[in-house]
């Protein structure tokens, strides 16, 4: 009201004093929205600093160059750090080729070893040119010591050459999710076109953990190992695993070449909660322990999991869901959750904030037959009420014929009785 009576000022007065009075009424007006904004902003500045306060002082303090922490069921990602950054895995590289073996190939094949496996640098299991491996051996040796030689003959025996065998795996590993990965090769020995991210690498491991041998694999500590050439006992590179153990590890894969630094994928389970830690580019071993174990504390200590039975039903308008298996998801210890089902029966967790935590789809349950049956005729009769009403009409017909023709019968016999009376 104020600006209103002000500009209706200005177009019936025209004087400097006139002018001088609307603008003391605007600066007045100016002031009060001035000092509702500060209000506005005071109310609402210590609940922000305070959510913000609560995750600075929870959240894992990480000093390699990216990482990320995800529960292994739901894939929902507890922290990060630059995991879409595009950087060289080295050794990680062989947790894709493992998985990839195994589900393309024939764990019982023998393998014949090549003279190009024989000679590849880096770390090796020792193999000798034509030696016969088995394809499950291979793997072992893959993961468990690292072995170079072991990803080579793997590569050559699937897909014939190191080449095609990366093509290969690029297709596959884009079929279960991963977006920003690149492989060169099936070991991780330095190329500048053979990249990933944090994030794909957890995706990868995720997928690679519903697979019982693979798990098996990757979570062998030591294994006795007899080749022509070497005989042996390997043990799991992983210090996590043995030297340095940490309460629920269940598996996990070291890395490093000069370009990528040190590079580690942890797995570790504790009260129902599976989670994968990815580290790239740590500036030490230490480092990229020490980070793991802070993004593993952090799990442990700040989440939980919360079970959604087998057999729970969630309903939505008139249709009924049901979990046709056990599900679980994990939640902070401060969220809440609400739980959402929509019209195609996919159930929605979400937090406080609505953001998504897990979502699952559901199967519509089974209603009785009876049920089912009246319901259909429901259903059919309001499609068609004239094939109902028809028949009504007719019985009733037929009912109306029969009282007429007893009552004329009964009229007649009647007069007849008057009659002979």
């Amino acid at each position: 009201m104020i600006i209103k009576d002000a500009i209706r000022e200005v177009c019936v007065h025209s004087d400097k004093k006139t002018v001088l009075v609307i603008a003391n009424r605007l600066r007045g007006v100016m002031k009060k929205i001035l000092f509702f904004c500060l209000i506005t902003i005071t109310l609402n500045t210590p609940f922000y600093s305070k959510v913000l306060a609560a995750d600075s002082k929870n959240s894992p303090h990480v000093n390699s160059e990216a990482v990320i922490l995800m529960e292994e069921k739901t894939g929902r990602v507890l922290y990060e750090k630059n995991a879409d950054l595009n950087m060289y895995p080295a050794s990680l590289t062989k947790v894709a080729t493992a998985i990839y073996a195994i589900e393309k190939g024939n764990l019982d094949d023998i393998v014949s070893v090549s003279k190009n496996a024989r000679y590849v640098d880096g770390t090796r299991v020792y193999l000798e040119k034509n030696e016969k491996v088995s394809l499950k051996k291979l793997v072992q040796g893959l993961l468990i010591n690292s072995g170079n030689d072991a990803g080579v003959a793997i590569a050559e025996h699937l897909d014939s050459s190191e080449k095609a065998f990366a093509t290969n795996l690029n297709k596959y590993m884009r079929g279960i999710g991963l977006q920003d990965t690149n492989f060169e090769n099936p070991h991780g020995l330095f190329n500048p076109k053979h990249t990933t991210t944090a994030r794909d690498l957890a995706k990868v491991t995720k997928y690679a953990m519903k697979n019982e041998e693979f798990r098996e694999i990757f979570g062998t500590k030591e294994l006795k190992w007899k080749g022509e050439a070497w005989e042996t006992t390997l043990f799991n590179h992983h210090k996590l695993m043995r030297e340095r153990p940490y309460e629920g590890v269940t598996g996990g894969k070291t890395g490093y070449v000069d370009q990528s630094g040190q590079t580690l994928i942890t797995t570790a389970t504790r009260e129902g909660m599976s989670v994968i830690a990815v580290i790239l580019k740590g500036q030490t071993q230490a480092v990229s322990y020490n980070d793991t174990i802070e993004l593993l504390d952090y799990a442990f200590n700040g989440f939980k999991v919360i079970d959604i039975p087998k057999g729970k039903e969630f309903k939505t308008n008139n249709n009924t869901f049901i979990t046709e298996a056990h599900k679980s998801f994990p939640i902070s210890k401060n969220e809440k959750v609400r739980e959402d089902i929509t019209d195609a029966g996919v159930l929605e967790i979400r937090n406080q904030n609505q953001a998504l935590i897990a979502s699952f789809q559901l199967n519509k349950a089974k209603k009785p037959e009876a049920i089912e049956v009246r319901q259909k005729e429901k259903h059919d009769e309001a499609l068609n009420p004239k094939k109902y009403y028809s028949y009504y009409h007719i019985v009733s017909l037929l009912l109306g014929i029969s009282v007429l023709y007893f009552f004329i019968g009964f009229r007649r016999n009647k007069r007849r009785f008057k009659k002979y009376r």
